[in-house]
Formats: C-alpha cells, structure tokens, sequence
C-alpha cells in the first residue's frame, strides 16, 4: 500500500493519495492519533488531506473491512535560511548563489520575488540556486519553498552595469594619494575601482557618486575602471599621471 508523498508538512494540509486494495468505503484514515480529511475515495484510492503533525507517524486506512497494515508518513518542519553567499547580482541573472540554512533537503524552489528558480539539493544545509533574470533594478524577497513550507526572510538586490559620466579631478602626481570624485550610475555596489588596472581604496557615497584614491602609476593615461555586481564600466577618458619636476 503505497503512499504519495510520504512527507509534508508539520502544518497539515497535504494532499496525500494512498493506494491499495479493498479500499472502497473508507471510515477513516489516521496520520498517528490524528484523523485525515478524505477528500476522495475509490477501491483502489484515498484521497487525504494531512493533519497537522511532527516526526515520523504511521498512517493507516479504516474500512468496513477493518484496518489497513500502516504507512509511515514524515513530518517536515519550514526551512530556515541562515545566510545568501551574495545579495545582490545582475538584472540578467544567471549567477551561481548559495543558500545555507536547516531543513533545506526537500527544497523545491527559490523564489527572487515573482521569479522562481529551480535549486540544486547539496544537503540539508545548503543549496545552490541560479538566480533568474529580474523584473526592474531594485530589492526582491528570497523565499525557499520545502516539503515543510516556505521561509521568506532575505532580500536580493538586482542591479545594472554600472556607468561613469565624469570623474574629477582628471589628473595627478604618479605618486598617487589623488583624491578622485566619480559619478555614474549603479555604483552603490561597487567592488572595486583601478587606475591603470591598480586597485584604488574607494568609499561609496551614494548609487551615483565614489570617490577614490589614486595609487601610485606610470606618467601617462590610465584608464579608470569600476566593477561592480553586474559588471564594469570605463571611463570616456583616461585619468592622466603627471611626472614631477626635474631640474
């Protein structure tokens, strides 16, 4: 006597289909202690909805016959998500994150706000998701959907290429220690920023400004670079290194 799904749940509401033989006419189906809702029921059918319930109870089917041999049916409680590997991502999509957490084994779907994902089972701690292209830039709720239920809890930031319109001042020493305003778009994500392909400490001021210190470069043009979650940008114009005096 088969029964499908085994598991769900600890709220109830289950649909759950128990087959077998000399079926006909059930009284009654009990998860454990607790009586199922019969919502349909042939001769070689039942039709439950799961009570609400925890671990592991034997389920059982009551005709006038008598009482069918039991069934174990798993009680799964919601996931809980402890961590995103990444918050934020490319409107297109298609990164790699990982989810981590309890209870993530029966794992089904990730939702990114309306957008639902397919994930990849690693255990019952963690999962890895390919994030599906977003609807507009902006935050989505992250929810898990399990046998036990849905967990919400985290938000994902969908963000664009970044953009650099100007950056001021334009020029100075190869020594570096400049301090360079930049202003853009996107930019309240940025990873990095690099003069010349060196890596510049930079501070976020808002999703349109950064500044940054120019590090030490060669005389000449250097290319200012910022990278961010969904990619990089470079400027029109090249920062320029100027060489000192010499007498």
């Amino acid at each position: 006597m088969p029964i499908s799904p085994n598991q769900g749940s600890t709220s109830g509401g289950q649909s759950v289909v128990i087959t077998g033989t000399n079926l006909g006419g059930a009284t009654a189906v009990h998860f454990g202690s607790k009586l199922a809702t019969i919502t349909a029921n042939t001769a070689t059918s039942v039709t439950v909805i799961s009570p609400s319930g925890s671990g592991v109870v034997q389920v059982t089917v009551t005709t006038p016959g008598g009482t069918s041999n039991p069934l174990n049916f798993y009680y799964v409680g919601a996931p809980f998500k402890a961590s995103l590997s990444d918050s934020s991502g490319p409107l297109a999509g298609g990164n790699v994150i990982t989810i981590t957490g309890t209870g993530l084994s029966t794992a089904t779907a990730v939702n990114f706000g309306a957008n639902t994902a397919t994930p990849t089972v690693v255990s019952d701690g963690v999962i890895t998701v390919v994030v599906p292209a977003g609807a507009a830039v902006g935050s989505v709720g992250v929810s898990v959907t399990t046998a036990g239920g849905t967990n919400n809890g985290f938000t994902y930031t969908y963000v664009d290429v970044p953009t650099v319109t100007a950056f001021v001042p334009g020029s100075g020493p190869t020594s570096g220690g400049t301090p360079v305003t930049i202003t853009g778009t996107s930019l309240s994500t940025t990873q990095s920023v690099t003069f010349g392909g060196a890596a510049a400490p930079f501070v976020v001021v808002s999703d349109t400004t950064v500044t940054a210190v120019t590090p030490p470069g060669a005389a000449g043009p250097a290319n200012l670079v910022v990278t961010n979650t969904a990619g990089s940008a470079t400027a029109a114009t090249p920062f320029q290194y100027l060489a000192g005096p010499g007498i």
